[in-house]
């Protein structure tokens, strides 16, 4: 009774649940309050709470899934071994057969820059001898496009590989799996962006015919290269390893610089140092496709909600999820926001286009921009900002990575492994780090920014999989 008495005489004790807007008149009034951050779950959708509970039930046998998967991504050992064709190593590519990033689309649905991309893509390999006749191919259904996630590859993005374009061949140590990625041209006018000029046909011949021999003795020659220990590096030095590579552009030519002046003619050598030096996003499609080969370890685990891709096309954006094999979940692909190239606008935009989402995927990238403070210049925001990213992404992952630390979070491990679930019930969606692609193919890059992950594809794979438990 005496308690009661004194808290009804006592200062006034404010919890609040919800809506700010009730805590913010209370403090205008002088009466002390704790506001609490809650929402229901799914935004309050009844459907997808109800989905959410039928999935508690099952809790035991996705946790074990997940428990698998998530073992499988953080035991992956990603090195890289090779360069080679796409169609010497790659299973099952086809010399007609152009893969490009994204969940599946046909020509007629392609957006500017895949379909520029694609036209370079038919000149270089002899295929067409103009524009025009590259046009006339590509929609005569003789040649075969698919996803490059389909085939074990990864592109940013267009993200076009065709037969004898040299990839990096990224292998797995501890599962034995491969993954793939072209070899990153460059900043301006290139193929990535739709651009298919002479200038940047005779760049991707070079690219072929020179760079990546010499580059492929340099590997070979030492054994190949710990992408891991690169990576984890390279966050110690300010990047994210998606759009900010610069640290790892410089360790990559630091560990194969001795290598290279053994190996090589002085003519060689000179220019793909000169190349390699001029290009600060070199490693990024090293980066995507070791995070390819970890991720494709993790995927196929029954009762896993590990996402194990996240791609876009310039028109949908699409996930994979690890227990529900190779379908696809797709929404409309969104539009960055960021900073935009003196004279560009967003009226010049495309959609999210790349398949360097796969960064994101395994805990790098827009994840990991807490160790990367100054990529704020290049997307927008604040470091601040960029730390709170990091910090809200803890919430959606199941696990974080030992080996990538951040030093702004007293060297915290990356959030790692996105949860399906915790996606749908928290309501956050996972933050991207991106380049902004010109609409108009071959204009190139227009600026830079953020781009969440729209929450149509969680929703829609939570269904299914909900649907897949209740029918075992």
């Amino acid at each position: 009774m005496n308690s009661s008495k004194e808290l009804l005489n006592g200062p006034v004790k404010v919890v609040n649940i919800g809506l700010e807007s009730f805590a913010h008149d209370l403090t205008s009034l002088g009466i002390a309050n704790v506001q609490v951050d809650w929402k229901p779950p799914a935004n309050g959708d009844p459907q997808l709470v109800r989905l959410l509970s039928l999935l508690e039930e099952h809790a035991e046998y996705i946790n074990n899934g997940n428990k698998q998967a998530v073992g499988r991504l953080l035991d992956a050992r990603p090195k890289l071994v090779d360069i080679a064709p796409a169609g010497d190593v790659i299973p099952g590519f086809e010399r007609r057969m152009l893969l490009h990033s994204g969940p599946p689309i046909s020509w007629d649905k392609m957006c500017g820059p895949m379909r520029g991309a694609i036209v370079g893509a038919l000149i270089y390999e002899g295929l067409a001898d103009s524009p025009k006749e590259a046009e006339v191919l590509a929609a005569s259904g003789d040649i075969k496009f698919a996803p490059c996630h389909e085939y074990g590859a990864v592109g940013p993005m267009a993200g076009i590989i065709s037969a004898s374009m040299p990839v990096f061949v990224i292998e797995n140590e501890t599962g034995g799996n491969r993954a793939y990625s072209n070899l990153n041209e460059g900043l301006g006018k290139v193929l990535r962006f739709g651009a298919n000029s002479p200038e940047v046909i005779g760049r991707l011949h070079w690219m072929r015919d020179v760079l990546a021999p010499v580059l492929r003795k340099a590997i070979l020659a030492a054994g190949g290269l710990d992408i891991m220990t690169l990576t984890a590096k390279a966050l110690q030095m300010g990047d994210e390893c998606h759009n900010r590579n610069l640290a790892a552009t410089s360790l990559l030519m630091r560990t194969l610089l001795p290598v290279l002046c053994k190996e090589c003619t002085g003519g060689e050598l000179a220019d793909v140092a000169s190349f390699l030096a001029s290009n600060d996003h070199f490693y990024l499609n090293i980066s995507m496709a070791a995070c390819k080969a970890s991720l494709d370890a993790a995927h196929g685990i029954k009762g896993s909600t590990l996402i194990t891709a996240m791609a876009r096309n310039g028109v949908e954006f699409g996930i994979r999820v690890s227990g529900l094999g190779n379908e696809w979940f797709t929404a409309p692909a969104p539009y960055v926001k960021g900073l935009y190239f003196p004279g560009y606008s967003d009226a010049d935009a495309n959609p999210d286009l790349g398949d360097s989402a796969i960064t994101e995927t395994c805990g790098l990238g827009g994840f990991a921009m807490a160790a990367a403070p100054a990529i704020v210049q290049f997307v927008g925001g604040t470091a601040s900002d960029a730390i709170n990213y990091t910090k809200e992404m803890y919430e959606i992952t199941l696990a974080t990575n030992p080996a990538y630390t951040i030093p702004a979070l007293d060297f915290r491990p990356t959030p790692t492994g996105i949860d399906l679930i915790k996606v749908v019930e928290t309501g956050i969606n996972p933050i991207i780090n991106t380049g902004i692609a010109h609409r108009d193919a071959g204009v190139g890059q227009v600026g830079a920014g953020l781009v969440r992950a729209p929450m149509e594809c969680f929703t829609a794979a939570l269904r299914r999989f909900a649907d897949v438990i209740a029918r075992q």
